[in-house]
């Protein structure tokens, strides 16, 4: 079999000669040929080299052509900061001063998607016929996001019906975008929206259910499959995603596999995962990389299974870590008698926790995969700041991104189990659940009141 028939077998259920492998390089790819992240993302046969170096490398059933979620952002007028080893982010939020909502929708010519389209379109060509090419689009509550800001979490409480307009017109720019993908020669288009984990079931069924339901049915209708893709800690809207009825969901490290195929199972979808980027694939050996997998292998069943990272892996992740992936899924047995003595590594803070009872000013900690990088941290920071702004020196911010050792081992010390998350003098305020500004200054001003004597 093609990776390409064991993709479509894996999210239709049927049987297939061995479990598909999707590696998630977007600016990784990048770093395999040594060109910048920016390089990757604006220079298409750049691209393209790399993303030929990744399906020649690490042999994968399926691979995204790019992982940019700011990509329709900028179309449609947000200013982007970029970076040489991260995905730009979103800078400046065009309707953060206005509820008049556009009705223009981009067009295959607006911004960088022609780059994109050229990409697919070469990639098409010299893969598509033996790998599942993947086609990565905003989703549009994230996308709503990154034109409103933070201000949209508090619309979904006090104006409804404004934010069912905005998501109305932001859905129909993720179905044009999508049919782009599909003319182009994408097999899957994801649509990734991170800020999905970031709200409750009860949001979700109000606000998404029927625009997802109504964006996997278009690209159903077109002939291509679909994928959902949430970061975060998703665990309790899978069932509502689900209900949406996309072909298969993604999942990171932040959710259960197991538990959460066990529901996609009743719904016949398949799920793909979820590799932890940083303390696996970015820190780790190649030991543990093949721990891991072994592991999660033996923990869920492998029908309707995609194996991949949880999202877009780490610009630096060392490719013998991925290769070592690549081997776990595809010669599992010979892999399991490989590390069958192997202890995983472990991560030790080494630095002093604060005695918050002794801080001067209330300390507002948020821990982070990476702000720069995942969306719904992005707008977790955001809202940290935003209080900063607000509250001055009255109150101390710090992020804490995943990105490093140490920051892992503060996480394991401060037992933080879910991120993003926010904390308030060292006691947990938020999980995985972006605060609207009311509800965090309401927190941030009991901690204030606590300190008055």
């Amino acid at each position: 079999m093609t990776g390409l028939e064991r993709i479509r077998a894996a999210f239709s259920g049927q049987k297939s000669d061995r479990l598909p492998w999707v590696p998630f390089a977007g600016v990784h790819a990048g770093f395999l040929k040594g060109y910048t992240a920016r390089e990757v993302l604006t220079d298409a046969s750049k691209l393209v080299e790399s993303l030929l170096e990744v399906n020649r490398l690490y042999k994968p059933d399926g691979q995204p052509v790019l992982f940019d979620l700011q990509l329709e952002a900028e179309a449609l007028g947000c200013d982007l900061l970029w970076s040489d080893d991260t995905p730009p982010s979103v800078s400046s939020h065009p309707l953060s001063e206005s509820t008049i909502i556009p009705d223009a929708i981009p067009k295959a010519d607006a911004g960088r998607l022609p780059f994109a389209l050229t990409a697919m379109s070469a990639m098409k060509k010299a893969v598509g016929e033996t790998t599942a090419l993947y086609g990565l689009v905003c989703g549009p509550f994230t996308l709503a996001s990154h034109l409103r800001g933070t201000q949209l979490f508090l619309d979904m409480v006090m104006e409804p019906e404004y934010v069912d307009a905005l998501l109305g017109w932001t859905n129909r720019v993720v179905q044009a975008v999508s049919g782009y993908y599909v003319d182009a020669g994408m097999d899957v288009v994801a649509v990734v929206d991170p800020l999905v984990s970031q709200i409750s079931p009860d949001h979700f069924r109000r606000y998404l259910e029927q625009p997802f339901s109504t964006i996997f049915a278009d690209i159903r209708s077109r002939g291509a499959l679909s994928s959902f893709f949430v970061c975060g800690n998703a665990t309790n809207t899978i069932e509502p995603m689900c209900r949406t009825r996309p072909d298969n969901i993604s999942v990171d490290e932040n959710v259960a596999l197991p538990a959460a195929k066990q529901t996609t199972d009743r719904y016949g979808i398949s799920i793909g995962g979820n590799i932890p980027l940083t303390s696996v694939m970015l820190f780790g050996s190649q030991q543990d990389n093949m721990k891991y997998v072994v592991e999660m292998l033996d923990a869920v069943s492998h029908d309707r299974l995609v194996v991949s990272p949880g999202c877009d892996m780490p610009y630096s992740v060392p490719p013998e870590n991925v290769i070592a992936v690549e081997q776990a899924v595809h010669e599992t047995e010979q892999v399991r008698e490989m590390v069958r003595t192997y202890e995983g590594r472990t991560f030790q803070f080494t630095g002093t926790l604060p005695v918050y009872a002794a801080l001067k000013r209330p300390l507002v900690e948020v821990f982070t995969l990476n702000s720069a990088t995942c969306a719904a941290c992005t707008y977790m920071w955001k809202a940290a700041l935003d209080a900063k702004e607000t509250f001055g020196e009255a109150i101390d911010v710090v992020e804490y991104p995943y990105t490093s050792t140490e920051n892992i081992g503060r996480c394991a010390a401060m037992g933080v189990t879910k991120l993003p998350s926010l904390y308030i003098d060292g006691v947990l305020a938020y999980s995985s659940l972006i605060p609207n500004r009311k509800e965090l200054h309401a927190s941030i001003m009991q901690a204030l009141k606590q300190r008055k004597p």
